[in-house]
């Protein structure tokens, strides 16, 4: 390989130039091949017509009154012996057919399709004697075989058959002719498009220049570097491409730092609020064992009092840790989805079984809802039952008491299936609706509840919904409750599609958020 520029586009051109004239040499032999195959088979129709005429004459005067065909199925004799001599088979083979001639007397069937058939003694050959049967000027022999050509003789109730095998054509020398033509005009061709391209590619030396110096200063952090306008639009039309492509590409870049930027503030941000809830429970404790040492340990209701509360931000902490676990498999996709064709049903009604203990401890009347018929989509039992009893636990949370909880599957329209989660609960402010699937995101409201909780709740939800291909929905109204509806597909992608961003929007019902997202 040349190591310059100039070398290379010039290779490379005059390489395509030789790919697309060796292609279309190619297809112009190929299209040339079949229009003289064609021909050729026109003329050995021809030249089997003329053989089957002059062996019907044969046939006709050897036996103008008897049948050419006897009742047991055997060609006349005298027909045979006129077929045999050898003066009629040299002026069959060497002059009607100039082929190698195979005939066959018979008769056609009555079938449907009406087939022919030899009689025993039927079959007769001529070869073509090349000595005698000089090709003219152009042909050549071929070794090939003509498809039968099959002549009835209605009036004496018998058919021939000719094939005719290894005839003079003028396929190949012709063939020749266009494949030399054609290999001389492809010569010329390549002569003439290696000095075009070595005069273009001198040309190309200055805007690539710009473009060299463009990529220079964009490999040393300068990120805002462009190809200049003049530049683009004052070279050839390829390179003008070049410089758009690359403008475009250092705009993408400079966009995805920027969004890497962007992911790593949020990542302090994620920290620090891990930081902020780890806080709370260990200062306590910290607390707690502060007091503990300084004496109050000598109470025992104090020192009862104490380990209680330790023992609870204890399982705070144990908690939010499982949580945010969860949280990182399913976002870093460590957790597989087990996807089986199975009844929703029993997914649904065990995560409600699960919660039941909970509802009744604190007066709220938790119902099922389900269909008499099954309902069948692929899914991970296991993860939707986690879904399901993630939002009943916390419609269960922020249910005042004597409150109601009803969980609702059906079939979707169009496929798939629907779980709605209703609670008469606090409901959620419209401000908030885009927001309360974000991690640690527990809303002005949540201390009207019984608990904070540990605000990842729904981000596990969504996490696990988005895996299966679905989406999660809100509708809530502040003091009248809340409704999530998690809609699922009957078959859901490998990977599925990433959703759009929130949408917000208020009806007669209260604010709905339709396709909540994470918060930037």
């Amino acid at each position: 390989m040349p190591r310059t520029f100039q070398g290379r586009l010039t290779l490379g051109f005059v390489a395509v130039v030789a790919i697309t004239l060796g292609l279309v040499g190619a297809i112009v032999l190929n299209r040339l091949g079949a229009y003289f195959d064609q021909q050729q088979q026109d003329d050995l129709n021809s030249r089997a017509t003329a053989v089957a005429e002059f062996v019907r004459g044969i046939t006709e005067n050897a036996s103008p009154l008897r049948p050419i065909v006897s009742d047991n199925a055997t060609i006349n004799r005298l027909v045979v012996a006129e077929l045999q001599r050898g003066q009629n088979q040299q002026l069959l083979a060497n002059t009607l057919a100039q082929a190698d001639v195979t005939i066959r007397l018979g008769w056609l069937t009555d079938d449907a399709a009406p087939r022919f058939v030899a009689a025993a003694n039927g079959t007769f050959s001529a070869v073509l004697d090349e000595e005698i049967a000089k090709p003219a000027v152009g042909q050549t022999r071929e070794a090939l075989t003509s498809d039968p050509y099959v002549v009835a003789v209605p009036p004496r109730d018998y058919a021939i058959e000719v094939v005719l095998s290894n005839p003079y054509t003028y396929r190949a020398v012709a063939i020749g002719n266009v494949t030399g033509l054609l290999a001389i005009i492809g010569l010329v061709a390549l002569a003439v498009a290696v000095v075009l391209a070595a005069t273009l590619a001198r040309r190309f030396t200055t805007p690539l220049r710009r473009l060299t110096e463009a990529s220079r200063d964009l490999a040393e952090g300068d990120l805002a570097r462009r190809v200049p306008d003049e530049a683009i639009h004052g070279g050839a039309i390829e390179l003008s491409e070049l410089g758009l492509q690359f403008n475009a590409m250092a705009a993408r870049l400079q966009e995805s730092v920027e969004i890497i930027r962007r992911d790593r503030d949020r990542s302090r941000e994620f920290l620090a609020d891990v930081s902020h809830e780890l806080r709370t429970p260990i200062a306590a404790l910290r607390t707690f064992n502060e007091l503990l040492v300084e004496g109050a340990a000598d109470d025992p209701s104090t020192r009862l009092e104490f380990l209680e509360a330790s023992r609870a931000q204890l399982e705070r902490l144990d908690w939010l840790a499982q949580n945010l676990l969860e949280l990182s498999k399913l976002d870093s996709g460590l957790v597989l989805l087990d996807l089986r064709r199975d009844d929703l049903r029993a997914a649904v009604e065990q995560a409600v079984d699960g919660s039941m203990t909970i509802a009744r401890r604190r007066d709220i009347t938790l119902s099922l809802e389900l269909p008499d018929h099954q309902v069948v989509i692929r899914h991970d039992p296991v993860r939707i039952s986690q879904v399901v009893s993630n939002l009943v636990n916390n419609a269960v949370k922020f249910t005042p008491r004597g409150g109601s909880v009803r969980v609702t599957a059906r079939d979707a329209a169009g496929g798939g299936a629907t779980i709605e989660v209703a609670d008469t609960g606090i409901g959620i402010e419209p401000a908030e609706l885009p927001r309360i699937f974000d991690r640690f995101f527990r809303g002005s409201r949540a201390s009207e509840a019984r608990g904070s909780g540990s605000g990842l709740g729904l981000a596990i939800v969504r996490s696990i919904v988005e895996m299966h291909g679905g989406s999660v929905a809100v509708e809530s109204r502040l003091g009248q409750g809340s409704t999530f509806r998690v809609t699922l597909p009957a078959q859901p992608s490998l990977e599925p599609p990433s959703p759009p961003g929130p949408v917000v929007e208020t009806s007669s019902s209260g604010p709905k958020n339709l396709n909540p997202q994470p918060a930037p």
